[in-house]
């Protein structure tokens, strides 16, 4: 009989030769792709180098027995959750019980029984897939860093205090501008621009997290941290201005008008987090920090100036950056005046 959950791709581990070939028999048998292994270590070089659904795994084996590969693949995010069904010829309670508890899906006590087995397989299969489309959403609704810090450690509200750089940036006079055009030539712009926008971000280690309109919020040194988190700010800045360059001067060709931007950057100690509920949430940073690198976006339609940073994200930089030092600026809301700078691209 076939497999109703489709063919898998099948990784036996056993030591005993005639058990490993009796086994990818009866697997075969029900279409699945079987590869085999004569013992852990040769079972974990297999599992990093191809992809596999299913694991069978023997307890007692030379070099790297089972419990070894458990504890192994509970290490290893790429692997951890990979459904593994442990084979032995013990039935005895307490190894059952460690089996479990060290993440298997399932105990079979051998001589495995083909009606069982194949229950089995096909449950750990349709795990495996349930597990892979979470996986896929939640790459398609989050960012890659947020995204596997979800499938990591999971979900839980709250947050901490880091030190971040924040980036804000907005089309200029966009209001105007989508007054001129009918709707579907305004979204077809928007989409344009983010996917150029959200291209340089990411490229530099930048995490987009809140997008209004035409403007966008960003996040260097979180959720993942990265020392150089304002060099990556400022080098995601000075790509956005190199790709708009290019954007307009192909709007321009289709006879299009071409549009400009306002980046701010500020650098300090932020709350980042979840926030929301247990049924909607989004991942972003609150505080000073924020507000500063906000009003400094703002303040770029006074300079004239694209990219201007504060005082602790310049003094991240290397000699390589050059920046004009424009001064100190009061900040409605800001009792101390903020040293801002202009980054020359």
């Amino acid at each position: 009989m076939k497999s109703s959950h489709g063919p898998g791709r099948l990784l036996v581990v056993d030591d005993n030769r005639v058990n490993r070939l009796l086994l990818t028999h009866a697997l075969e048998q029900h279409g699945h792709r079987v590869s085999n292994a004569e013992n852990g270590r040769i079972a974990m070089d297999m599992l990093r180098s191809n992809p596999f659904d299913v694991i069978l795994l023997d307890i007692d084996m030379p070099v790297m027995n089972g419990f070894d590969v458990l504890e192994a693949l509970l290490q290893d995010n790429n692997l951890r959750d990979l459904p593994v069904i442990m084979t032995s010829a013990s039935d005895e309670l307490d190894r059952v019980v460690k089996c479990i508890e060290m993440g298997a899906e399932d105990y079979l006590v051998k001589p495995l029984n083909p009606v069982l087995l194949r229950a089995r397989v096909n449950a750990s299969l349709e795990k495996k897939r349930l597990r892979d489309q979470q996986r896929k959403l939640f790459h398609t609704f989050a960012t890659p860093e947020v995204a596997e810090q979800l499938l990591q450690e999971g979900f839980s509200l709250g947050g901490k205090y880091i030190t971040a750089s924040v980036m804000f940036a907005d089309i200029r006079s966009f209001t105007s501008l989508s007054e001129k055009h009918d709707p579907a030539d305004t979204i077809e712009l928007l989409n344009n621009y983010f996917a150029l926008m959200f291209d340089a971000i990411t490229a530099n280690n930048g995490t987009v997290n809140q997008m209004e309109g035409d403007g966008l919020m960003a996040i260097f040194g979180a959720p993942v941290y990265h020392e150089k988190h304002r060099e990556h700010a400022v080098r995601a800045a000075l790509e956005m201005a190199e790709l708009l360059d290019g954007f307009n001067e192909q709007r321009v060709v289709q006879g299009k008008v071409g549009i400009g931007i306002g980046i701010g950057i500020a650098t300090g100690k932020v709350i980042a987090g979840y926030t929301g509920t247990q049924h909607r949430a989004t991942y972003t940073c609150v505080g000073d920090t924020v507000n500063v690198a906000a009003r400094i976006e703002k303040h770029t339609k006074i300079t004239g100036r694209q990219i201007m940073i504060d005082q602790y994200t310049r003094e991240g930089l290397s000699n390589e950056f050059r920046v004009a030092d424009l001064g100190e600026v009061m900040f409605k809301g800001k009792q101390q005046a903020i040293r801002i700078f202009a980054v020359n691209e």
